[in-house]
């Protein structure tokens, strides 16, 4: 899969896409005045212990205290070196209020929840994450060859003797780093060194709450961490950001120097490949697949659901190949639609039922291939006995529907309105709950205009016997700032 990476930076935001194939295959977000804090670090104090919850909430400076749980907390043993055991202890036991406490950010806040934190702190490269509280060396698990992982730490144990640091930190190889030379792993040890050296003098210093560390602007990091993933090109339309990335690969990926590239044209560089569009319809519930079937994409405080729908898609064979055919193309459609709205936490995929448990065998493969490509950490189940697919992908930063949207006023969130006949029904019921208890002769209505067209037309005549029930003249009026929801219903 060809690909490339466009970034778009103006003076309100960076906006980042992955292109494969011409399609946009994930779309990073970054307001300047809501500047995410993932992989920042922070020198905190502890402000309240919840034993019942075994977590405790940690002021950094942020507009809501951040959450960290008794799993997220090192024991840093005389050496600065955390113990990996803490024997399940007690949150009480690990963190009192007023402790400072160094903490990084593994989750941004997100909706009304706190930013989520942990004190496993790690510093990534670009071949290698350096865990300055840490001695052990790891490798990521998609580098799956096992003669290149057995060479890649060889080679990080040679560099690390090399420098002297064997068994002073320790260190996870990236996917990034497969086919990197010995050199190449050298520099990003001795980069994360002199970071940390910083990073730790800060903390050091520090007496108060204050961030030490801040990761990368929005479009080092994407350039960092998707530059991996066989990028043929990166475009950029900003100047100043331009000079910042090629700085980074003449640093770090001197080869791919060659491959950036500054776009000075005249048409919008998200104009390229129609990513305006392609937003717009990312922030949609439904999504048309090219058979004629169609996904609804539901987003929930609890979970994601995904429901694949057949549509007006016939087929040309029977029905079985039929329904095949339309899940194969949905579980492609849907991994692709994760990536590019960034939907984490627990997600439920209904396919549409399949007996044939050959069709359900390659449906499940086809899935967990499509995820494979997603940069996240993702779990995925089996087919359970309600013909579900079960997931869950690792959130750490908003989706982008919270990103773009808002919450709406008029339905609450819901994303329904009480119908205009509801509401004057309930006018009705008002009107009746008001007279038992005042003498007044006179009520006055204020609504929307939907309902007070609705209660002159449709609803005239109930209107008309109920005055006359109560005895009482109902006058009508229009409040153009009322939603369709709202009404008042006074004594005149």
């Amino acid at each position: 899969m060809s690909k490339e990476i466009l970034i778009n930076v103006t003076l309100m935001e960076t906006r980042v896409a992955l292109i494969g194939n011409g399609l946009l295959q994930e779309i990073f977000v970054e307001r300047h005045n809501k500047h995410g804090h993932v992989g920042d670090v922070f020198q905190g104090s502890v402000v309240r212990v919840m034993p019942g919850m075994g977590a405790a909430f940690v002021d950094v400076g942020m507009e809501k205290a951040a959450f960290i749980h008794a799993s997220d907390v090192s024991i840093i043993d005389d050496d600065g070196f955390k113990v990996r055991d803490n024997g399940n202890r007690a949150i009480q036991e690990l963190l009192r209020e007023g402790q400072s406490l160094v903490v990084q950010v593994a989750k941004d806040a997100i909706s009304n929840k706190g930013a989520r934190l942990t004190t496993h702190i790690t510093l990534p490269s670009r071949n290698l994450v350096y865990l300055p509280r840490s001695t052990h060396l790891a490798i990521s698990q998609r580098l799956e060859e096992e003669a290149e992982r057995e060479r890649l730490l060889n080679e990080l144990r040679e560099c690390l003797e090399l420098e002297g640091l064997a068994d002073q930190g320790g260190f996870i190889i990236r996917t990034a780093a497969e086919g990197a030379s010995r050199q190449e792993l050298l520099e990003d040890v001795r980069f994360l060194k002199r970071l940390w050296s910083k990073v730790d003098e800060r903390i050091t210093r520090s007496k108060s709450i204050k961030r030490v560390y801040q990761e990368v602007p929005l479009y080092i990091r994407a350039v960092r961490d998707l530059i991996a993933q066989e990028v043929d090109n990166i475009r950029i339309d900003n100047r100043e950001s331009f000079d910042d990335i090629s700085q980074f690969l003449e640093n770090f990926i001197p080869e791919l120097r060659a491959s950036i590239e500054y776009y000075e044209a005249d048409q919008p560089i998200f104009d390229l490949y129609n990513l305006e569009g392609e937003i717009k319809k990312a922030l949609g519930r439904q999504v048309k697949l090219k058979s004629g079937g169609d996904l609804i994409i539901d987003q929930t405080e609890a979970m994601t659901t995904i429901d694949v729908n057949t549509g007006g898609y016939l087929g040309n064979r029977n029905h079985a190949e039929t329904i095949l055919k339309t899940n194969l193309e949905a579980a492609t459609a849907i991994a692709r639609q994760l990536r590019v709205r960034n939907l984490g936490g627990i997600i439920i995929v209904d396919f549409i039922d399949m007996q044939d448990p050959e069709h359900q065998r390659q449906l499940e493969r086809t899935f967990n291939r499509a995820v494979e490509e997603d940069h996240a950490r993702t779990s995925v189940t089996g087919i359970s006995e309600l013909g579900l697919i079960e997931m869950t992908r690792k959130r750490t930063r908003e989706s982008l529907g919270q990103i773009l949207n808002s919450h709406c006023p008029v339905c609450d969130g819901r994303g329904t309105l009480k119908s205009a006949e509801t509401v004057c029904y309930e006018i009705f019921r008002e009107i009746l709950r008001i007279v038992r208890a005042r003498e007044n002769n006179v009520l006055l209505v204020t609504a929307s205009q939907f309902v007070v067209d609705r209660l002159l037309d449709e609803e005239s005549d109930m209107l008309a016997e109920l005055e006359e029930l109560v005895n009482k003249t109902v006058k009508i009026e229009v409040e153009p700032m009322y939603t369709q929801e709202q009404f008042d219903v006074v004594l005149v």
